[in-house]
C-alpha cells in the first residue's frame, strides 16, 4: 500500500527507493516536475490563453501518468531482477565486484 501510494504521489522517489539502483529516477523526475509545472501553469496562470488552460492541465496530467507508469515498470523490473543478489544482470553492471581494485588506490599509486 505504501509503495503504491508513493508511486502515485511521488514517482521519482518511489523509483529511487524501491528500484534497484535508481537508474530511472532522474528522467522520471523530469517528467514529474514538468507535469507539476504544467498543471500549475494551466490552472493558476491560465496557460497560453486567458482563463484556465485545460489543454495545459491535461498535458500535465498526462505527463504525471507517464511518470507513474514508468516508475511502476521500474519498480516491477527491479523486483523481478532480484537486485539483492550479486548474480543479478542489472546489479552486476552497477555494483562493483569484491575483487575489483579501488580506482582511488590506482590514483594514489600513480603519485
Amino acid at each position: 500500500m505504501k509503495r503504491t501510494l508513493l508511486t502515485l504521489l511521488t514517482p521519482p522517489l518511489a523509483a529511487c527507493r524501491y528500484g534497484c539502483a535508481g537508474c530511472c529516477a532522474a528522467p522520471i523526475g523530469v517528467f514529474w516536475l514538468t507535469a507539476i509545472v504544467s498543471i500549475l501553469y494551466g490552472a493558476i496562470w491560465g496557460g497560453p490563453a486567458e482563463g484556465t488552460g485545460w489543454q495545459t492541465v491535461l498535458l500535465g496530467a498526462g505527463l504525471w501518468a507517464v511518470a507513474v507508469v514508468w516508475a511502476t515498470l521500474t519498480i516491477r523490473g527491479a523486483s523481478e531482477d532480484k537486485c539483492a543478489e550479486r548474480s543479478s544482470t542489472l546489479c552486476s553492471k552497477i555494483l562493483p565486484s569484491l575483487d575489483e581494485a579501488d580506482p582511488f588506490d590506482e590514483v594514489r599509486k600513480a603519485r
